[in-house]
C-alpha cells in the first residue's frame, strides 16, 4: 500500500486544520481581529481571489469574483482583471473595517517575466500597491510547509510542480494543460456550455469522475514528466481544478505514489500568497 513519508504529517494535519477553519470566513472577517493584516490577490484563470491573514498568520477573511480575464497566468483582459480587484478590494475594506494599501500577488512559474509583471500592474491599477510577486507553487509552498514530496498546483490553464527537499523548493516547472481542459471534456461529454461543465466539476460529483480520468491521467502524465525522474515520496494536489471525488486515487495510481489531497484546496495558493 502506498504510503506519505511521516516527515510531512505534522504539516498535511496543519494545513487540513487551517483550511478548514478560512472556509468559513468568506466573506464573513473572524471576529477580534488585532495587529497587522497581510493580503493576498489570486489572478487565476476563473476566479479572482483576495484573502487575508493575520501576524500570526491565521485566516481572517476571503472573497471571489469570477472573472476570465487572465488566461494561462497570461493576464488578457487587464480592465476586467482591474475592476475585479477593485470590487474584492472594495468590498473587503467595508466588511474588515481597515484600508486595503498593499497586497501580494502570483503568476504561474512558466509565465514570462513581462508577462508575471502585468499581475503587478493589474493591482496598481485597483489602486492596491503589490508588495510580493511570486510563483503560484512556492506561494502554496508557504501554506502547506511541505518537509519533502511534489507540489502540485493544478490551476486552470496549466499545472505547476515544485519539487521539496528538506522544507526547500529545489525545482520548479510548469505545463499547461490543467482545470480548463477537464472543463471542455465534461462539457463535450455532457453537451452543455463550459460554463455549466465548470460548474459540475466544481461541485466534485464521483458520477463524472469517469468521464474525466483521461483528463486527470493527462495532468498525472504531466506531473511524471515534472518530476523528471527525481526520487518523489508523495506527491500534494492543490488548486480548484481537481475536485473531482477520487482524482487523488487516479493520480496515485498513474504515478505509483502516494497523492494527498486537501479540504478545500482550491484556498491553498490563495492563502499562501497572502502568507508570501
Amino acid at each position: 500500500m502506498l504510503q506519505r513519508r511521516p516527515q510531512n504529517e505534522e504539516a498535511i494535519t496543519a494545513a487540513s486544520a487551517f483550511l478548514t477553519g478560512a472556509v468559513e470566513r468568506l466573506r464573513h472577517p473572524a471576529p477580534g481581529i488585532s495587529g497587522g493584516l497581510h493580503f493576498g490577490i489570486d489572478l487565476g484563470t476563473a476566479t479572482v481571489v483576495l484573502c487575508a491573514v493575520d501576524d500570526s498568520g491565521l485566516p481572517v477573511y476571503w472573497d471571489f469574483v469570477r472573472c476570465g480575464a487572465v488566461r494561462d497566468g497570461v493576464v488578457v483582459n487587464f480592465s476586467d482583471a482591474a475592476n475585479a480587484v477593485a470590487d474584492l478590494k472594495r468590498r473587503a475594506e467595508e466588511l474588515i473595517g481597515v484600508p486595503i494599501h498593499n497586497a501580494a500577488t502570483a503568476h504561474p512559474p512558466g509565465v514570462p517575466k513581462p508577462d508575471a509583471r502585468a499581475c503587478r500592474f493589474v493591482l496598481e491599477a485597483a489602486d492596491v500597491e503589490c508588495r510580493n510577486l511570486v510563483d503560484e507553487v512556492s506561494a502554496a509552498q508557504a501554506l502547506l510547509c511541505l518537509q519533502e514530496g511534489a507540489l502540485v498546483d493544478v490551476g486552470g490553464g496549466s499545472t505547476g510542480v515544485g519539487i521539496v527537499e528538506d522544507g526547500r523548493i529545489v525545482a520548479v516547472d510548469d505545463r499547461s494543460g490543467g482545470g480548463w481542459h477537464l472543463d471542455l471534456i465534461l462539457a463535450g461529454s455532457l453537451g452543455i456550455p463550459v460554463e455549466d461543465a465548470e460548474r459540475l466539476k466544481r461541485e466534485g460529483a464521483a458520477e463524472y469522475a469517469p468521464i474525466l480520468r483521461p483528463g486527470i491521467e493527462r495532468i498525472a502524465a504531466s506531473v511524471r514528466q515534472q518530476i523528471s525522474g527525481r526520487r518523489v515520496g508523495s506527491v500534494h494536489l492543490v488548486g480548484g481544478a481537481l475536485r473531482v471525488a477520487g482524482s487523488e486515487d487516479i493520480i496515485s495510481k498513474y504515478l505509483g505514489i502516494a497523492a494527498i489531497a486537501y479540504p478545500h484546496s482550491e484556498l491553498v495558493t490563495p492563502f499562501g500568497i497572502a502568507m508570501s
